[in-house]
């Protein structure tokens, strides 16, 4: 653990608007110790954690709808674009962190600092509104779990999520450190559950390295672009761009030219790893349902539930359908731990409000509680599956509120100097973000005209 320190921060740059700004995550800021010396992989292991904790978002439950579809209807084809969009989230979280080490603000502050008041007040309503959206999947992932696992009804699952503003608050007053563990063994049970998945469903080998090529027949096929925008449109959750940047600052790297060069390559390594293994979860979910019901009577099933309810008899595997509920509860469980501490960060930074942290984590947790809990209520197991649909149309409306500042700040050299993005990155990330943005609005035009 690191010493206290001051919780003002000066400017490292000159191109920001505030002379000083609070620090992110306060209790947790420069906390964990980073060697001066020694090996590199001594300090390699030092910067290890936060790219899990991203990686968390790019394996929740909201995702796994997606996958299961794309693989029962279309085998191993959409296993390129679960690949092409890993890396693009692997770029995007790069600038993240970037922003956050460079310039020692989180993305929050750094649109606080940016734009007017009313300007940074709509985007802290935005965020917050993705943020519960995003949670309110991962609450409901949680509950179906608990339902499938124990017979629990959902609205009691629902209530059971909160307690993890309870596990935050302990581990937090811990140390950091804690977090990160209790959420990389849990990404460790969500490997182990899907590699036994595989193990036992036998995926031919060879056609499913042809899937990671792009084929022709994803674009010419309309249900195929459907699923295939829906894997994409969904790659990059808002929260993980404002919970990244802030999350790189708990290591006590030196604060200078040098010591943040050092950090920012660390982290970009760490990242990198991390959303490498979430694409290894996400691309099992794909293989588990092409090899299991691609070219059966059941290569329409998109449902989680009928997935838990079929994976045993169609395998012949007993542990099949319990380990995939399993992975759905440690994934559910993962992402309302990263989703309350983006919410923490993102209300401190567009607000620079200082209250206590468990006041902070109830509130961000009651905004995705109480719809969840209302809708399950009144309308049972279907209203959860429209609440679900629901929350992800927010996502795509609030994602390029995230973006495009993102790559507007890391792309300007009076706010991050010397870390300014190359021409070429430049070019990458604002291709990348044009490529979100309509793809984005493509999947909302198209599910509300299917309401409509």
């Amino acid at each position: 653990m690191g010493t206290a320190i001051d919780t003002t921060l000066k400017d490292t740059q000159p191109g920001w608007r505030n002379e000083q700004s609070s620090v992110s995550l306060p209790e947790s800021h420069a906390s964990i110790h980073v060697p001066k010396g020694g090996s590199r992989w001594r300090k390699m292991m030092a910067y290890i954690g936060p790219g899990l904790m991203v990686a968390v978002g790019y394996m929740d439950p909201g995702n796994w709808a997606t996958d299961l579809a794309g693989g029962a209807q279309f085998g191993y084809m959409l296993l390129s674009v679960i690949l092409i969009s890993n890396f693009m989230a692997m770029l995007l979280q790069h600038l993240s962190l970037k922003l956050g080490i460079a310039t020692g603000r989180d993305l929050a502050q750094a649109s606080r600092d940016a734009y007017s008041r009313p300007v940074a007040m709509m985007l802290w309503v935005l965020a917050e509104i993705g943020i519960a959206a995003c949670d309110l999947a991962e609450v409901i992932g949680s509950a179906i779990a608990l339902n499938l696992l124990f017979g629990l009804p959902l609205i009691l699952g629902v209530l059971i999520t909160a307690a993890d503003v309870v596990v935050i608050l302990f581990l937090q007053h811990r140390g950091f450190r804690y977090i990160e563990a209790l959420v990389g063994g849990l990404i460790m049970v969500i490997a182990l559950c899907f590699g036994y998945e595989l193990l036992v469903s036998r995926p031919e080998i060879a056609p499913m390295l042809a899937g990671l090529l792009p084929s022709p027949e994803i674009v010419l096929n309309p249900s195929a672009l459907y699923i295939a925008i829906g894997i994409l449109g969904a790659t990059v959750m808002p929260h993980n761009l404002y919970l990244h940047s802030s999350i790189v600052q708990t290591r006590a790297y030196p604060r200078t030219d040098r010591g943040r060069a050092s950090a920012i390559r660390y982290a970009t390594i760490d990242s990198t790893v991390s959303l490498m293994l979430a694409f290894f979860i996400n691309a099992a979910i794909l293989v588990l349902s092409a090899a299991t019901f691609h070219g059966t009577a059941y290569a329409y099933v998109a449902d989680i539930g009928d997935a838990y309810q079929l994976l045993t008899p169609v395998l012949g595997a007993g542990f099949a359908s319990t380990l995939f509920a399993v992975a759905l509860l440690a994934s559910g469980q993962n992402s309302t731990l990263t989703g309350t501490l983006a919410g923490q960060i993102v209300m401190e930074g567009f607000l620079n409000l200082r209250v206590p942290g468990w006041l902070r984590r109830l509130i961000t947790r009651l905004i995705a509680i109480i719809p969840a809990v209302i809708v399950t209520a009144l309308y049972g197991e279907r209203g959860t599956g429209e609440l679900l649909v629901l929350s992800q149309v927010i996502l795509s409306l609030q994602l390029s509120f995230a973006v495009v500042p993102l790559v507007m700040f890391t792309s300007d050299k009076t706010k991050m100097g010397r870390f300014v993005n190359p021409l070429w990155l430049t070019i990458s990330s604002w291709a990348v973000t044009a490529v979100i943005v309509v793809l984005n609005g493509y999947l909302l035009f198209q599910t509300v005209i299917g309401w409509i």
